[in-house]
């Protein structure tokens, strides 16, 4: 078997759509076996279907089914060598107005799941002899956004988490490597309300202010998980990636 990730086991969050699928499929063409987690089972076995992989149905907020999720893996793999943290979600809110339920849901999807996918995922990941965990944070995470109130705090912190687990790793002599990936506007579901609410101009007005003058693709971003995901990154860890058009460049 050829490939960058060849004969790699992946598991990859929210792999279903947007970055996710792109992700999902980036890995599978690279040689990868990859295990499709997400809550959407339709869109998700779909996906499956697709690269070969196998689907996980899994509700990232839960760490019951992260315990689920990972022993499935361990009964059917002699370990895993990459774990994607990608699932998220993005809603609009402020400091001034945010609603505090809104607030707690937004944290336990974006980095509370993270953190209990890097919890769970450790055991197998330990069995590589190089395991990699790509975490998906954000530009928002490393910028401020009068917008993005939650969003924003929850992938900041999934980048200084990233970090900690990077550490917890090299100290403890464990073979995993763990990097965040920070995208910008990506061309993907997430979008779509902006879109629903503003039409062409929710397109427009991001891309003005991008210097590459376009939105991100999804597969753009999958490239950068992927090379972090591979062996090609054997020498970076507790670093992040941005992915954005050089927006923050400026």
């Amino acid at each position: 078997m050829t490939g960058r990730v060849a004969g790699k086991v992946a598991f990859v969050t929210g792999g279903a759509s947007g970055i996710g699928h792109a992700t999902v499929r980036a890995l599978a063409r690279e040689g990868a076996n990859v295990y499709i987690a997400d809550i959407n089972e339709d869109a998700g076995q779909i996906v499956a279907d697709q690269v070969g992989g196998t689907f996980v149905q899994l509700d990232v907020t839960r760490e019951s089914a992260w315990i689920e999720a990972m022993n499935l893996v361990g009964e059917n793999q002699p370990c895993l060598d990459i774990l994607v943290n990608n699932a998220g979600i993005s809603p609009h809110d402020s400091m001034e107005k945010f609603e505090l339920d809104q607030w707690r849901h937004v944290h336990s999807v974006v980095s509370e799941s993270v953190a209990l996918g890097c919890k769970h995922g450790l055991g197998l990941l330990r069995q590589s002899e190089a395991g990699a965990i790509v975490n998906l944070s954000s530009i928002a995470g490393m910028i401020g956004s009068s917008n993005y109130a939650s969003y924003g705090a929850a992938k900041a912190g999934v980048r200084n988490m990233t970090k900690s687990v990077a550490m917890l790793c090299a100290e403890r002599g464990y073979p995993i490597r763990a990097n965040s990936v920070h995208p910008g506007s990506i061309d993907t579901p997430i979008l779509d309300a902006d879109k629903a609410k503003y039409g062409e101009r929710a397109i427009t007005a991001r891309e003005q202010v991008i210097p590459l003058g376009r939105l991100g693709q999804a597969h753009e971003v999958a490239s950068a998980i992927l090379f972090l995901a591979s062996d090609e990154a054997s020498f970076i860890t507790g670093t992040e990636l941005i992915v954005d058009g050089g927006f923050t460049a400026r």
